[in-house]
């Protein structure tokens, strides 16, 4: 009988059994783990700290006693394989229960040792309220110690996936949390205004961020920082990056990678092809740079197990094709991923990449819920291929973020973007996906219709020229933050304000989303401008920008970000709830805003009245008199249109519309 030796369980190893188990019901199979427990969801530890998982079972995917009875494996928890004897195909293990050193044979080996939390030797890591998050027993240790010492302030040293799960977690127990991150933001592998949503997101939730320091102690009661800064801390939790476990193979004289994994080859064969591996420790093939990485996720760790142990039995090789780290993660309201490679990362291979970013709400405006999403398409310049995406938003991130990764596996281009058929119903999407509008933009940038720089590109290009900034967004807003020297118009007044400026003036245009600043560029080159673009994403794209990476040589004016809390939210009312409506007066010239309440709060034409489009027939009786002169306006004007045209119906006769905001305040100022 052959015998296949399988060193490693949880993702990569307990995926690789079960699949030669089904291929082979009569192989020897055994399966050595240093740990306690053999397969259990690593993923899930954060989100039961937090308390979002109850059920400390649910976490445990397969027991010894479960596998072998579904499987006929042998499992070997507790034992640690020390020594690799190629000639011989045997492999030394320690029995850590009984301190016994074991000796088993093998036709095939699989090594999935994956990796461990590196630990830096700072003074002070040692002391017992000093934690890793990377098994069961180190999430037991953690939730046994807030449950006994009830700490009240954390330190989460790494702005990584883990770090700040475990940052969510901890504010859900109460603590008031700070993150310590040598890279310039939280994500480093995110473009800055991508990860800044994820920042602004931990101000809101009252998180404090020490970005660009490191950790050079743990004291009792806090840690410092290499500027010298003290920050309090009853808790610290360590997740700065996992390093693989190659002593094992290295001891054999396997050969590693570049990157410093365990070189495999498309059949996951190591340098001894009786020898295969995956997860962690193994060192892949990268999709897009066409070079071998360390990709330590556990979707790729889970597909190489399978395909390993395929290799390990079958005289019909599978070949694994690689991955290209698609990756998200969520922080409270705020979620964010990228697939494929970033701006940094298509530079230092040769590559000549270009980017968009586009804002549209997930799914159409009309349809309640709606929330703003931000995607990124990363491509080569010149023939538009795909090669990383990065999206960020509340809702539909996950949705967009595979098809983008699909997109990328399928060596797409951003034209192919713009004709994706994609399902659509509006508590889903729109009839053009935000996917669609991203192809789009690239598009147009690519053949010049439609000009467009990132936030990443304004101080480039803006540095040594006379540029004209305008901000066509409303004047509240504009109010709340804005670049300093723009000038704040109406899109509708645009052209009739710049007639008489020399066609070869820089013009950059900025609005909330890039959608509107599109039009107007639009207008503005069937003018005559020769050098005119807008910012993609909008002012928000230079707001995350300026937080994540900051300007240098451009002042941009940040809007206070809201507070939140868990409390407030448990405690707020249900939606819909009835708001008092202002008293209308009776006589004289009324202004009335038909937009919707939310959007009159944010600001108003002074002494208008909110008589929302939609409560128009059931409140006519608040305009008074037919013959009363009526002023209407809305957003853009279009909704303000409709209402006019009504109004008229009804038999009022003194009745103008107003236009978008924009234009009732140009006329106020």
């Amino acid at each position: 009988m052959k015998k296949l030796l399988i060193v490693g369980g949880v993702a990569a190893g307990a995926t690789a059994a079960a699949r030669a188990r089904r291929m082979d019901p009569d192989l020897d199979i055994t399966v050595l783990e240093a740990g306690e427990d053999v397969s259990f969801a690593n993923c899930g530890l954060p989100y039961y700290i937090a308390g979002d998982i109850k059920s400390r079972s649910k976490l445990i995917l397969q027991s010894p006693e479960s596998f072998h009875s579904q499987y006929n494996v042998k499992i070997k928890t507790l034992t640690e394989a020390v020594s690799i004897d190629r000639k011989g195909k045997t492999v030394k293990a320690i029995n850590r229960t009984t301190g016994k050193e074991e000796t088993y044979s093998y036709d095939k080996l699989i090594l999935s040792q994956g990796g461990k939390p590196f630990i830096p030797g700072l003074k002070g890591v040692d002391k017992s309220h000093v934690f890793s998050l990377w098994t069961l027993e180190d999430m037991d240790n953690i939730n046994s110690f807030i449950e006994e010492k009830k700490p009240r302030r954390a330190v989460v040293v790494g702005g990584g996936f883990i770090g700040l799960e475990m940052v969510e977690a901890l504010t859900k127990r109460g603590m008031t949390v700070s993150v310590i991150e040598m890279a310039p933001y939280v994500m480093p592998l995110l473009e800055g205004e991508i990860s800044a949503s994820i920042q602004e997101e931990m101000e809101a939730r009252s998180v404090s961020l020490y970005a660009g320091k490191a950790l050079s102690s743990i004291n009792d009661g806090s840690v410092t920082l290499n500027d010298g800064t003290e920050v309090e801390a009853d808790m610290v939790l360590m997740s700065v990056g996992v390093r693989p476990t190659l002593k094992l193979a290295q001891d054999a004289g396997l050969e590693l990678g570049p990157s410093g994994g365990l070189q495999v080859n498309s059949h996951l064969q190591t340098s001894d092809p009786d020898i295969l591996a995956g997860g962690d420790m193994a060192e892949i093939n990268h999709r897009v740079l066409n070079k071998t990485v360390r990709i330590p996720l556990a979707g790729p760790a889970n597909r190489q197990g399978r395909i390993a142990a395929h290799n390990a039995i079958s005289d019909k090789p599978m070949e694994y094709r690689g991955s290209q780290g698609t990756s998200i993660v969520r922080f409270f309201d705020a979620v964010a991923g990228s697939t494929g490679i970033n701006m940094k990362q298509a530079r230092d291979a040769g590559l000549d990449p270009e980017a968009v970013v586009i804002r549209k709400e997930n799914h159409v405006g009309y349809y309640p819920g709606g929330k703003m999403m931000t995607i990124m398409l990363i491509y080569q310049k010149g023939s538009g291929k795909l090669l990383g995406a990065q999206v960020s938003g509340e809702a539909g991130v996950d949705r967009r973020l595979d098809v983008l990764s699909t997109a990328i596996y399928g060596g797409m281009t951003v034209s192919d973007l713009s004709e994706l058929d994609l399902a659509y119903a509006p508590p889903f999407g729109s009839a053009n996906d935000p996917v669609n509008i991203a192809g789009f933009a690239a598009e147009n940038r690519i053949s010049g219709y439609s000009p467009l720089i990132t936030a990443a590109e304004l101080e480039g290009a803006v540095q040594g020229k006379k540029v004209l900034f305008l901000d066509i967004r409303d004047v509240f807003t504009f109010r709340k933050g804005h670049v300093e020297g723009s000038v704040n118009m109406a899109a509708e007044q645009v052209q009739s304000q710049l007639y008489s400026v020399d066609r070869d003036t820089p013009v950059i245009v900025c609005d909330d989303t890039g959608k509107i600043a599109h039009r107007v560029v639009r207008s503005l080159m069937l003018e005559g401008f020769g050098d005119v673009t807008y910012i993609g994403g909008g002012y928000q794209s230079l707001e995350r920008f300026e937080r994540a990476v900051g300007y240098e040589a451009i002042r941009v004016g940040l809007s206070p970000i809201e507070q939140k809390s868990l409390e407030e939210e448990e405690a707020s009312p249900s939606a819909g709830e009835a708001k008092e409506t202002a008293e209308v007066k009776r006589e004289g010239k009324l202004v009335v805003d038909v937009r919707t309440p939310e959007e009159f709060e944010m600001g108003a034409y002074p002494g208008a009245v909110n008589i929302p489009l939609d409560e128009l027939p059931v409140r006519l009786g608040e305009l008074g008199s037919k013959d009363r002169e009526l002023v209407l306006y809305c957003a853009s004007g279009a909704r303000s249109a409709y209402a006019v045209r009504f109004l008229v119906n009804e038999g009022f006769t003194k009745i103008t519309n107003g236009g978008g905001i924009m234009q009732m305040m140009s006329q106020a100022m």
